[in-house]
């Protein structure tokens, strides 16, 4: 009886792990088709487009990412995201590290209340309260105006990185917090006896401990920052300042009546080829990242 019953666990354990796999590389086909389409369809003459969509390309046509790139300015677009998403970082990093340390590694008054405001700042979709932040921030340019002589709040990639960095702070100091809570006290204790104080401590001792975390961070953040539209859209209306989502937008729209497929899909491979990159070289660290915080030492 007992063989009858583990060759049956056997076989449904063999099942189950097959139907598994099944399910998980049916999902990578999905995943991974429009992906390589979109590929094959940046190297393909406009000519190729009135065919069959799945036929493979004639040839490497790549003068279309030339012509992305200049003619339809996605190399300024580019350049724009680059400049928001790391000022974006570097502001979130700044504000949310030391944050999370202090709520999540000391008691003092308060402490309860401001994780209350932050756990709540997690049911707050930007995108819901995008034409209030517009309404202040244009109110607040009338002000300057008249102090200043012209505005600076609208129009502006760094308060559009300052923008960003605020809607990110609830989600990553909760994440942050989490993995802090879970690190041992005697690596702090250790250090106070070497002499460290609070912020050596911090910067030697707790951060290179939650590099994994601290990579996840910053993967999720540039991946909200760099693919962002609305907010982007609404606080920058110079066609100049422009990131690359909106500009993508904008030469998705314009290619309706030029019918230029191969330059507007090669647009955008080159807003996906950041990010598929960066997940692929950090990936290890993602994966490190999302299962250490629950660990304990």
């Amino acid at each position: 009886m007992n063989t009858n019953n583990r060759s049956r666990r056997g076989v449904s354990d063999k099942l189950y792990k097959g139907f598994i796999y099944v399910i998980l590389i049916a999902l990578a086909i999905l995943i991974l088709i429009p992906v390589l389409w979109a590929f094959m369809a940046s190297i393909k003459q406009d000519s190729e487009f009135y065919g069959s969509p799945w036929a493979l390309p004639a040839g490497m046509h790549l003068q279309n990412f030339a012509d992305a790139w200049l003619k339809a300015k996605m190399g300024s677009f580019m350049l724009n995201s680059v400049l928001v998403t790391v000022i974006a970082l570097v502001l979130l990093l700044m504000v949310a590290l030391p944050a999370s340390y202090v709520l999540s590694r000391f008691k003092f008054r308060g402490n309860g209340f401001w994780n209350m405001m932050f756990m709540a700042g997690l049911f707050i979709n930007i995108n819901y309260i995008i034409v209030p932040i517009f309404l202040m921030l244009n109110n607040g340019d009338k002000m300057l105006r008249g102090i200043l002589g012209h505005p600076i709040l609208l129009n502006n990639l760094f308060i559009l990185a300052v923008v960003y960095a605020a809607m990110a702070l609830p989600f990553t100091i909760y994440l942050m917090s989490g993995y802090f809570k879970s690190l041992p006290k005697e690596f702090e204790e250790a250090a106070s006896v070497d002499g460290a104080g609070y912020f050596r401590t911090m910067v030697q001792v707790i951060m290179p401990m939650a590099k994994p975390s601290i990579v996840t961070v910053i993967l999720f953040n540039f991946l909200s920052y760099w693919n962002e539209y609305i907010i982007s859209m609404t606080l920058l209306t110079k066609p100049t300042l422009k990131t690359l989502p909106v500009g993508l937008m904008n030469l998705m729209a314009a290619q309706k009546s030029a019918v230029q497929y191969g330059q507007m899909y090669a647009g955008l491979v080159l807003v996906m080829l950041p990010t598929l990159i960066i997940y692929i070289l950090v990936q290890k660290k993602l994966t490190q990242g999302m299962t250490m915080g629950g660990l304990k030492g």
